[in-house]
């Protein structure tokens, strides 16, 4: 046995280092002093400046306030909602950024029609967007009065050349 270690002793210990420093690499675990790889950022968007606001020519006069009656039922929904038009829903999954969850709570919102989307204004769309919880933002992020008006239109093509396709 002592032989075979003078023979062999220096290849078994060059075999041994070379298998010690494979699992070292395969490893694949990180120096503390090592710098972690750059992490690259996404600079935010310029902002877009907001369109000057009028003031009032002339404040409103304090006068007596009457007590409104206060109820438990929830505000009534956005006037686009409420005044649905006749006829069978529209497909809102169509709509970029308008998915199963969203499309669901678009309905309960009384939400159903292109035609309704297309013809929200600023303040409508408020409305909504209070309204949508988690999606909060995505009306105007995913410009679906843009969308809503192609497909309104039946204007597929204008729709996909814009937005990509159904």
């Amino acid at each position: 046995m002592q032989e075979f270690f003078m023979d062999y002793g220096l290849w078994l210990l060059i075999a041994l280092l070379v298998i010690i420093g494979v699992i070292f690499l395969l490893s694949g675990r990180n120096r503390a002093g090592e710098p972690a790889a750059p992490v690259e950022t996404k600079k935010p968007a310029a902002p877009v400046p907001a369109p000057p606001v009028a003031d009032p020519a002339e404040p409103a006069a304090p006068g007596p306030v009457a007590a409104a009656p206060i109820s438990a039922q929830p505000a009534a929904p956005a006037s686009p909602a409420a005044a649905a038009p006749p006829g069978d829903a529209d497909d809102l999954l169509k709509l970029k950024g308008v998915g199963p969850k969203l499309n669901a709570l678009l309905l309960d919102l009384g939400v159903t029609r292109y035609a309704q989307i297309a013809g929200w204004s600023d303040a409508d769309i408020a409305a909504i967007d209070a309204r949508l919880g988690n999606f909060k933002g995505r009306p105007v992020r995913d410009q679906w009065i843009d969308q809503a008006r192609y497909l309104a239109a039946g204007d597929l093509a204008g729709f996909e050349a814009k937005y990509g396709k159904i």
